[in-house]
C-alpha cells in the first residue's frame, strides 16, 4: 500500500498549491482513500483571506489541521472515502471523516463514521454544514408551531431552514437577496422571502448572513421576547448591532451559536460523535442533492479554489478524488 498521498495547503491571500506528502504511522489508525469532499465557503473564504483572529486560532482550527494561521496552513473538513486498511469492523467501508482536503490519510478509528446505507457518499458530504446547522436550531430552541425566520439562503442557512421546517407545524421562511434561491427553498419544503417581504413576529430568527444588514432584518424580524440566533462567523470584521428602535421594548435576545460547543441543553448528553452521527442520517433525503452548486477534480482544485470561494451562487462545491 502506497504511503504517499496530495494534500491542498493554502500559502498566501487566495493562493492555493498541492503538495506532496508522507502517511505518517500510526498504531490504532485507519487508512482512507478519499472519494469525495466538499468545499464550506464561508469558514473557508475567511481562512484563505488570511481573516482568522489571532485570539481565536486555536479554537478555529479544524481536525487534523496542520500549519498555523494565517499561512501556510492545511485546512478543511468534509471528507468521504472508503477504508483500505484498519479495524476488521471497519474494513472496506465507506466513511465520513472531519479532515482537510486530502486524497488519502491516515487518522484514529474513532474519528471516522460509517455512513449511513440510505446516505450516498456524493451527498455525504453535506456531513459537516448539516452539523451545523443541527447545533443552530438546537441553540434556537425552535419548537412545533413555531414562526421561524432564517436570514441568508447560503449553505449552512438553507440546512437551518431545512431542519426547522421539518419540525410539525412550524412556519419556517428562508430570507435571501437573491430571489433565485426561491426555486431551491420550494424545493426543499421551505417558504421564501426577500428582505423586503420577510416575515415579523417571530418566535425564532437565525441570521446565517454574515452581514450588518442580514442581522438588521434578523432583529426586525422577531416578534416580542424573540429569540435570535447569530451563526454567522465574521472572523477579524468587527459588526455594528443596531440595538436601537424596539430592541430593548420587544426584549430581544441575541445568542451566539458555533459548531465548536455542542448546544447547552443536550451537552451532559450527547457527544460530538454522536451529533455528527446524527446530521449525516439528516443527509437521507434526496431533494439536498439540490445544494450541491459545483464539482471539481481535487487535481485542479488549486487553480480554481479562490474563484469557487468568491463566487456568492456557491453552496456546497463537491472534490471529486477520482
Amino acid at each position: 500500500m502506497t504511503t504517499q498521498c496530495r494534500a491542498l495547503w493554502l500559502i498566501g491571500v487566495g493562493r492555493a498549491e498541492l503538495r506532496d506528502e508522507t502517511l505518517a504511522e500510526a498504531g490504532e489508525a485507519v487508512t482512507i482513500a478519499n472519494r469525495f469532499g466538499a468545499i464550506s465557503r464561508g469558514t473557508e473564504a475567511l481562512v484563505a483571506a488570511g481573516r482568522v483572529p489571532k485570539d481565536e486560532a486555536d479554537r478555529m482550527r479544524a481536525p487534523f489541521q496542520e500549519g498555523e494561521f494565517p499561512f501556510p496552513v492545511k485546512y478543511g473538513y468534509a471528507a468521504v472515502g472508503d477504508v483500505l486498511d484498519g479495524p476488521a469492523d471497519l474494513a472496506g467501508r465507506t466513511v465520513f471523516c472531519l479532515h482537510p482536503h486530502q486524497d488519502r490519510f491516515r487518522v484514529p478509528a474513532e474519528a471516522v463514521i460509517p455512513l449511513p446505507a440510505d446516505v450516498p457518499a456524493e451527498r455525504a458530504v453535506l456531513g459537516a454544514n448539516m452539523e451545523t446547522a443541527l447545533n443552530a436550531v438546537w441553540d434556537a430552541q425552535i419548537s412545533p408551531g413555531d414562526r421561524v425566520a432564517v436570514i441568508g439562503g447560503g449553505l449552512v442557512g438553507t440546512l437551518v431552514a431545512y431542519i426547522a421546517a421539518r419540525i410539525p407545524a412550524t412556519d419556517t421562511v428562508l430570507v435571501d437577496i437573491n430571489s433565485d434561491r426561491a426555486a431551491l427553498a420550494e424545493r426543499l419544503g421551505i417558504g421564501f422571502a426577500t428582505p423586503e417581504t420577510a416575515p415579523s413576529g417571530c418566535d425564532v430568527v437565525v441570521n446565517a448572513s454574515a452581514s450588518e444588514d442580514g442581522l438588521a432584518s434578523a432583529i426586525a424580524a422577531a416578534g416580542f421576547e424573540g429569540r435570535i440566533v447569530e451563526l454567522s462567523w465574521y472572523g477579524d470584521r468587527s459588526v455594528i448591532v443596531p440595538l436601537g428602535g424596539a430592541f430593548h421594548s420587544q426584549r430581544l435576545s441575541i445568542v451566539g451559536s458555533q459548531v465548536g460547543s455542542i448546544a447547552p441543553d443536550r451537552r451532559a448528553r450527547w457527544d460530538n460523535r454522536r451529533r455528527l452521527e446524527t446530521a449525516l442520517r439528516l443527509c437521507a433525503d434526496p431533494r439536498l442533492d439540490a445544494l450541491i452548486s459545483g464539482e471539481t477534480a481535487f487535481c485542479d482544485l488549486p487553480a480554481v479554489y479562490a474563484k469557487i470561494l468568491a463566487d456568492p451562487a456557491t453552496l456546497c462545491h463537491r472534490i471529486r478524488y477520482a
